[in-house]
């Protein structure tokens, strides 16, 4: 009797050894991994948890937009920079007034031609202003010492101050405006959001102001001062827009420089509002006609809401969370 059940014990014991190596076999083959899912018996190692990773920074990328547009004309354009690659409305080649959107250009380009001269004080105070406080007087002052001329170019071409942006930012829809009577305005240049986000982007690459004064034309564009609603009648409340529609996030990341150009036009009983603005991600430009009947500030909250929904990844988008459009 004693001798049978130490034969069962025996029996038990091989069988329970080999319950016990195939498993501790099986996890010297796999790495440890077995032991870990089986809660380490044998000794094994425990799996690392693997490391969080690092979500990417937002930024502007191509991606649907809803806007519940009123008004004759609306379109936009995105650039990416790293890629030079064009995005935007199905009408992004139509054109638009520029208005005072404008200005930024006309600066660079007055500075580009100095080269390594430093300009007048008054004409640096001129420059500085037509962009930080779109000022009218100011902008004039800096497009005559650019070469500018409101008197009909050969062929109905535009100026030579406006010509120069075709050729040196490779702009394809820019023309001269088509208004009787204003044909030489600056302001009444017609330009495109494919247009208007290569100029944004031939501003930052240099190639607009040069290499002397491109940071100097940056840092006036970003410190656009005035609020949608102070207003003067030739200067002032540029601030506003595009930027208006960016997460602190982005704005962190390195100053966003803007230029918009707003009129209210009488010839067509609209307000013309352009929105510009880039940074060295990105260039962004929105553009459109309404009714003068309404508000800037209705202009102002559309090129905000494009920037919005452009922004990438969306808040909430690492929960899922679907983003509704907001009604204008």
């Amino acid at each position: 009797m004693r001798h049978r059940v130490t034969m069962v014990l025996a029996i038990v014991a091989v069988l329970l050894g080999g319950v016990m190596l195939v498993p501790a076999a099986y996890a010297r083959l796999s790495g440890g991994d077995a032991l870990a899912s089986i809660g380490g018996i044998g000794g094994g190692e425990k799996v690392p948890a693997p490391e969080p990773t690092t979500p990417a920074p937002p930024t502007l990328a191509a991606g649907p937009v809803s806007v519940d547009f009123k008004g004759e004309f609306f379109s936009w354009a995105l650039m990416d920079r790293a890629t030079g690659e064009i995005s935007g409305a199905k009408n992004l080649a139509e054109t638009n007034s520029t208005e005072s959107m404008l200005k930024a250009w006309i600066v660079s380009d007055y500075l580009r031609q100095l080269g390594d001269k430093e300009p007048t004080a008054a004409l640096k105070k001129a420059a500085s202003v037509a962009i930080r406080d779109s000022n009218d007087d100011g902008a004039n002052k800096v497009y005559a010492a650019a070469g500018g001329s409101y008197k009909p170019q050969p062929g109905g071409k535009p100026d030579p101050v406006i010509q120069r942006a075709i050729k040196i930012c490779g702009l394809t829809d820019t023309k001269r405006g088509n208004v009787p009577g204003y044909e030489g305005w600056w302001s009444f240049t017609r330009m495109s959001p494919e247009d208007a986000v290569r100029l944004g982007d031939c501003i930052a690459d240099g190639k607009a102001a040069g290499p002397k004064w491109t940071k100097w034309v940056l840092n006036e564009m970003a410190q656009v001062r005035g609020s949608v609603t102070a207003q003067q009648e030739r200067s002032g409340g540029g601030k506003w827009g595009i930027v208006d529609g960016l997460p602190a996030e982005i704005k962190a990341q390195g100053p966003v420089s803007i230029k918009n150009g707003w009129t209210q036009l009488s010839y067509d009983g609209n307000w013309h509002v352009n929105c510009l603005a880039v940074t060295d991600k990105w260039s962004l430009a929105v553009m459109m006609r309404y009714p003068a009947s309404t508000s800037l500030s209705y202009g102002a909250k559309v090129c905000a809401s494009v920037a919005t929904q452009l922004v990438t990844p969306q808040p909430g988008a690492a929960l899922k969370v679907p983003q509704q459009p907001g009604k204008l």
